[in-house]
């Protein structure tokens, strides 16, 4: 999910990783790890991540990539899995596949040519979290002991809701800007880049630009979302412009004669989205590091020097003196 528009409106900041020392962040875990997935096959030769018996299993190296940047800096996540698609996403969801099959054919084209370097970009596009992805993620976590959460729909929804509900949960944590459109509080970007995290605000957005809560939602429906096409020649500038002047998206799309179909329940699934109270998660993490090894090494057969060093940064982050978290 996510319009990159909306980075023009939002408020962020970049902040330092000393002041989210013991914080909780809610991860949008689909977002993250499919980021780590592309970027492990982008730049690993598929026979490290592909099992005897034919199971791409790159997800694995991405998670041992990926978590120290949380460990070594106290913070701890709670991974967020999507549950049912939204129906409305599902147009979206055909879209993807019809650019994935088109990357496939791509793929061949790069592979029967001898094109290395065009192989391995059009391999990256071609990932998707299958069966084996989902289950392997989840094994490797429970035997790290980080926690995580099956979400009633989207995940990123329910990370929203968790950082502007639970006491516990500091953040949303996406690389993606709907967060601020389903009203997390605060969140997290750039957790799967070098360097520091982005802190992007909701309160501050809003009262930067003068708006609602539903006011910010209606532009960025005018501008696109997931769910509908943008109306021609609105940018955020524009769109922003126009909530201001009309009030509101109907009054915006009357006054320029148009309709967006189904406006009012796309409208409802960032103000009022399918989310759960209903999880039990434990923030003390005591992770069996022997048993991940060898989940990943000897059960899935990654090369072992493919994750030593992502190991060996998770291990020396649990002996650190500080990090109250781990028990």
């Amino acid at each position: 999910m996510g319009n990159a528009d909306l980075r023009q409106l939002a408020v962020i900041e970049e902040v330092s990783f000393d002041d989210l020392d013991g914080d909780v962040v809610a991860v949008d875990a689909h977002n993250w790890l499919y980021r780590y997935l592309t970027i492990t096959v982008k730049f690993t030769n598929e026979s490290v991540y592909t099992t005897s018996a034919g199971e791409e299993v790159a997800n694995l190296i991405g998670i041992v990539q990926g978590l120290p940047k949380f460990f070594e800096n106290d913070l701890t996540p709670v991974f967020v899995f999507d549950g049912s698609v939204t129906e409305l996403k599902a147009e979206e969801i055909e879209d993807r596949r019809e650019a994935k099959a088109a990357a496939e054919e791509k793929l061949a084209e790069a592979r029967e040519a001898g094109d290395a370097i065009a192989a391995a970009r059009f391999e990256s596009r071609t990932q998707r979290l299958t069966e084996t992805i989902h289950e392997t993620t989840r094994g490797l976590l429970d035997r790290l002991d980080v926690p995580y959460i099956e979400a009633p729909a989207e995940g990123e929804a329910q990370a929203a809701y968790m950082a502007r509900t639970d006491e516990a949960v500091d953040y949303a944590g996406s690389e993606d800007y709907d967060t601020l459109l389903l009203g997390a509080p605060v969140t997290l970007r750039k957790l799967t880049t070098r360097g520091n995290p982005e802190r992007m605000d909701f309160q501050q957005t809003l009262a930067e630009h003068d708006i609602t809560w539903e006011q910010l939602v209606d532009v960025a429906i005018l501008i696109g979302t997931d769910f509908n096409d943008g109306l021609a020649g609105f940018g955020p500038k524009t769109a922003l412009s126009s909530i201001h002047e009309h009030g509101d998206l109907f009054a915006v799309l009357e006054a320029e004669g148009v309709e967006i179909e189904q406006a009012e329940a796309i409208r409802q699934l960032f103000l009022d989205p399918e989310v759960t109270d209903a999880y039990d998660v434990d923030y003390d993490l005591n992770p069996d590091i022997d048993a991940a090894k060898a989940y990943v090494t000897e059960q899935y057969e990654v090369p072992a020097d493919e994750v030593e060093r992502g190991f060996e940064r998770i291990e020396e982050s649990v002996t650190q003196t500080g990090l109250d978290r781990w028990t």
